[in-house]
């Protein structure tokens, strides 16, 4: 059992007595049933008393016991058919996210993902200002030709590794993401569900319309100017306002890197960090051996750059007979006072960030760690140059501790016989690290690292299946599920994934959450609750002008859409819209956009599939998306509002 807060129990207190009085003024038995648990599901979501997830599995559950015994409870049918109350978890939307986030999966299992965030960070820096903009705008453009949860699905490893490398929180990456995901699904007629379904409709409608009120179908492009708008909006919002609306929460493997990086600095003293340096043509160090400059300057080169393709990191690539040419970059780790040193005495040109070794010695790929040389071990007696330990191990010592002492660069550790018991300070590729567990030469006391597997080789796989997907979806009529599936299933069978990683990729959370909602729309549809709600609202707005009856149904479609599919609310409210439209002598193809536009105006809540989606990773609460969706959803509907009424 668990105390609810004393709010959340004045809340309940009210929800109650408003939901009493709702049922009192509604036409149905089965409209206030319905009524009574969307406000349930409201107050779950608002409060947490439980997760969300949680939340929309109860929800479910409640609907099936209340279709169950429905004639003892007066009703006239059950809410949701038997058969129907499970059917969420085959549905078209979630069988797609499943396959998406394989799909992600397995592209960033080859490394593709990780050059495409290496690419985004050196176009746009390493500020939330910069990486924020480059991350929703590419995300928001490929939205606008690919449904936007496949986007954001493709994006969401992405900005998982950005953030890994910049240090900014995922939660204040991922939500401005996510929504521009939704945003850039208004930008053309193939964006989004509504807009595709919306041209078929005003076909349906026309059927049953006078000669002069027949409505013309959309372009493909007719919504561009109106979506663009939309997508600088959010983006804009984030820039100017991210800083007070989006939560900090720190990101997992930002923290374990922090913390390791803490461990070596109270244990040992060390306050060695990473640099990347350029030597230009005249400087001193052209010509020399890496075993020379790094004796004599007391830093660790951990990775050398020669032209554009010879890149040394890692065992059997760099050495200490290495010579140094002309705009060579050089990975130091050193500490803060030896490398100014050494940058000022050679010439260098020291960058502020990682650039060219952004990706390769990112705290995903590669770290500070701690060996140990365990008794039997062939290398007691020789030393770290006997059995050139960087080369052959990929291990570049920084300290060596012995006897209760931490011995450094300047003690010439790299001279010193190793001896059983010795703890080595190491940088190391954390592939390297790993090799190390199965050798009996070292005992690896660091198991807290990311133990990444990466196939590069197979990315030509990757991309065939993704290519294949992306074409059946953009050119075929094949079932938007079944075209992912066929690109997830080739990434397990072409072995880019193990069927266990592919399990693995998937956000169970956001996949209940999900399905387990998509009964609920149904209640609310076939129960007449829907319709009951837009009748009582538009009844109450006889006489206005016809932007705020249009208004009033941009904001129904957005309150819709927060509660059922995006699509259940278009084919609900364009047939309404297009008869007031009528009635009031506006345009009724215009209307009609309105609620296909409107119906991607779903911030406020985590019901829309991309919010799902990212709920998880980030760690977001539903408040979190009250705070940043409420705001945007005003935007959306103000800028859509003025838009549609300046363009048509």
């Amino acid at each position: 059992m668990f105390k609810l807060p004393n709010k959340t129990l004045i809340a309940a207190v009210l929800f109650i007595f408003f939901g009493a009085w709702m049922a009192s003024v509604v036409p149905s038995p089965e409209i206030a049933v319905v009524m009574g648990i969307l406000l349930l599901t409201v107050f779950l979501f608002a409060f947490e008393v439980v997760g969300v997830d949680v939340a929309a599995v109860t929800v479910m559950v409640l609907l099936g016991l209340l279709s169950s015994f429905n004639d003892l409870l007066g009703l006239a049918q059950p809410l949701v058919p038997t058969s129907e109350l499970f059917r969420g978890f085959s549905s078209n939307a979630v069988m797609s996210i499943i396959a998406v986030m394989i799909i992600g999966a397995g592209l960033d299992k080859t490394g593709l993902m990780g050059k495409v965030a290496v690419t985004i960070l050196k176009l746009a820096g390493r500020t939330e200002a910069r990486v924020i903009p480059a991350i929703s705008g590419t995300v928001g453009f490929i939205s606008s030709f690919m449904q936007n949860v496949g986007a954001a699905a493709l994006f969401l490893p992405v900005v998982s590794r950005i953030s890994a490398r910049t240090g900014l929180p995922l939660s204040r990456l991922l939500m401005p993401m996510g929504f521009c995901a939704i945003l850039g699904g208004t930008i053309t007629m193939v964006g989004s569900s509504p807009l595709i379904l919306l041209n078929d409709l005003i076909l349906t409608s026309n059927k049953a319309l006078p000669a002069e009120h027949q409505m013309e179908t959309w372009s493909l492009f007719s919504v561009t100017p109106i979506g663009l708008a939309l997508l600088a909006t959010g983006i804009a919002y984030f820039v100017i306002a991210g800083r007070f609306v989006l939560p900090s929460k720190k990101h997992e493997n930002i923290t374990k890197s922090a913390n390791t990086m803490q461990y070596f600095q109270d244990l040992y003293g060390l306050d060695y960090g990473l640099f990347e340096v350029v030597v230009p043509p005249g400087s001193p160090l052209i010509g020399r051996m890496l075993d020379d400059v790094e004796r004599d300057s007391k830093v660790r080169v951990i990775a050398a750059l020669r032209g554009t393709e010879d890149l040394r990191i890692g065992p059997g690539a760099l050495a200490r007979d290495i010579g140094i040419e002309a705009n060579t970059v050089l990975g130091i780790l050193a500490s803060p006072d030896k490398l100014a040193a050494f940058v000022e005495r050679n010439g260098l040109q020291q960058r502020d960030d990682l650039e060219d070794f952004a990706e390769a010695l990112a705290a995903t790929k590669a770290g500070i760690a701690e060996v140990v040389i365990p008794p039997g071990s062939e290398l007691i007696g020789q030393s770290a140059r006997d059995v050139w330990l960087r080369k052959t191990y990929g291990l570049a010592m920084v300290a060596l501790h012995r006897g209760g002492e931490t011995l450094r660069e300047d003690d010439d550790i790299r001279n010193l016989p190793l001896q059983a018991g010795d703890a080595l300070v190491v940088h190391s590729s954390w592939d390297a690290l790993a090799h190390l567990e199965q050798d009996r030469n070292f005992v690896v006391l660091t198991t807290d690292y990311p133990h990444e597997e990466l196939r590069p080789h197979k990315v030509s796989a990757a991309l065939t299946f993704f290519g294949i997907a992306l074409f059946m979806v953009l050119f075929t009529d094949v079932r938007l599920s079944i075209a992912l599936m066929t690109g997830a299933i080739g990434m397990i069978l072409s072995g880019v994934l193990r069927i266990e990683e592919a399990y693995h990729a998937v956000s169970w959370k956001s996949v209940f959450l999900l399905a387990s909602l998509i009964p609920l729309g149904l209640a609310v549809e076939t129960s007449g609750t829907a319709a009951w709600i837009a009748e009582q609202t538009l009844s109450l707005l006889g006489g206005v002008p016809t932007w705020v009856l249009q208004l009033a149904i941009a904001v129904l479609a957005t309150f819709f859409t927060l509660v059922m599919s995006n699509v259940g609310a278009t084919v609900l409210l364009v047939p309404l819209a297009v008869n007031i439209a009528i009635g009031a002598g506006a345009n009724p193809a215009v209307f009609a956009l309105t609620v296909a536009l409107a119906t991607s105006n779903s911030f406020f809540l985590p019901t829309h599939q991309v919010n799902a989606l990212i709920m998880g990773p980030a760690g977001y609460r539903v408040a979190d998306f009250m705070k940043a969706g409420g705001i945007m959803t005003v935007l959306f509907l103000t800028v859509m509002m003025l838009m549609l009424n300046l363009i048509y």
